[in-house]
């Protein structure tokens, strides 16, 4: 099969979509699923999805070092392969304990899936990385939208429906990639398959902003996981819950796209765009401190959105540009897995915090890490 130099962005575009797509018809089912139909109890149903979380980072490493170093095109298919099988046999094996390890599969798959459309990012010819960065978060988040919205409508019918929807999702992927993702390797192309070094105060650099990134997520995670406790505390319900991220969802399908044509502007000022949104995730927490009413809660939503569109494609920009392209791979994989490594603290240390304190406390305990992160962020970016 013949190889192309680059990758069209429509077809980058379109992975990425059916990708979250089909993750976005399983996250919302796996807590309760375990618990209310395979009778587990929640602290087994979350560590299922820590290991889930673990698996997806051990993916994103795989994947990076494997889209580098030897194959783009055969390293996307493993992925793409692996995540039809086991969607597929969750359509038909959903009992415990298989399905905590169909679960897990999924979350390493989707981990090199992950990882090979982000670095792909960096292939598509007369746009920059950081516009596609913009445009592949859009997706993502549209996917999730997508799918949530009909996980909504069909979860009645019965878990093995959505598994099956999410398995042809998985094999339109297959398809995709076949003819489109066989993109010539920039480290095969060369004359040495040996990886570029990259100089120390750079490599500094670049571990001071993912441990940035890794503090951003574990606050982040906060509104995906102890805030729903938190409003049921404070007489809401668990729809009013719910319209915040569509709310969410909203707001990134609206200004994302407009991010994108003030991308050279964004790009110029990147490291001032990063520290806008880690400003903005405190002053969403701050805001918290006063949430007695729900617009209170809308109010940090927008905030924290609007910190978010700003922050988390401006981190996979930045780093994308302290790296050599054969090494684009590798630390793409590493972003991603910094973010999996959030997800899977941020749950456990919020509670953590909750248990001992109260969520006032929580909420300035978060307040603090992101002033660590964005400490931790400036000193990384400017001592190199």
């Amino acid at each position: 099969m013949k190889k192309n130099s680059s990758i069209k962005l429509k077809w980058l575009l379109l992975g990425s979509l059916i990708t979250s797509t089909a993750m976005s018809f399983i996250w919302p089912l796996n807590t309760i699923y375990m618990h209310n139909t395979l009778h587990q109890s929640l602290t087994i149903a979350g560590l299922v999805l820590g290991i889930t979380q673990i698996a997806t980072m051990v993916g994103n490493w795989l994947g990076g070092v494997l889209f580098d170093r030897w194959s783009i095109y055969k390293t996307s298919l493993i992925g793409v392969i692996i995540n039809s099988v086991v969607l597929g046999m969750l359509t038909f094996l959903n009992s415990w304990p298989i399905y905590a390890l169909l679960i897990t599969l999924s979350g390493f798959s989707n981990g090199i899936l992950t990882t090979c459309i982000y670095s792909l990012a960096t292939r598509v010819e007369n746009q920059t990385a950081s516009s596609i960065f913009n445009m592949l978060y859009f997706t993502s988040n549209f996917g999730l939208v997508f799918g949530t919205l009909a996980v909504g409508y069909l979860l009645n019918t019965g878990v093995s429906y959505i598994f099956f929807l999410a398995f042809i999702t998985q094999v339109i992927f297959l398809i995709i990639v076949v003819k489109h993702f066989n993109v010539i390797n920039i480290a095969q192309s060369k004359i040495t398959k040996k990886p570029e070094k990259i100089p120390l105060k750079i490599l500094f650099s670049i571990i001071g902003i993912l441990f940035s990134l890794l503090l951003s997520w574990i606050v982040y995670t906060q509104w995906q996981s102890n805030l729903s406790a938190y409003m049921l505390s404070k007489g809401f319900s668990i729809k009013r819950y719910s319209f915040l991220w569509t709310l969410n969802a909203i707001l990134i399908v609206v200004f994302q796209p407009i991010l994108t044509l003030y991308n050279n502007w964004l790009e110029k000022h990147i490291v001032l765009r990063i520290n806008i949104g880690l400003i903005l995730f405190a002053v969403s927490f701050f805001i918290l401190l006063f949430g007695n009413y729900y617009y209170i809660f809308a109010v940090a939503m927008i905030v924290l959105t609007l910190g978010e569109i700003l922050l988390f494609p401006g981190v996979a920009s930045l780093v994308n540009m302290r790296v050599p392209p054969t090494r684009s791979g590798f630390y793409q994989g590493q972003v991603q897995m910094f973010t999996a490594g959030g997800k899977a603290l941020g749950p456990f240390i919020g509670a953590a915090i909750i248990d001992l304190t109260s969520y006032s406390i929580l909420f300035c305990y978060l307040i603090l890490i992101i002033i660590i992160a964005i400490f931790i962020f400036n000193i990384s970016v400017y001592k190199s």
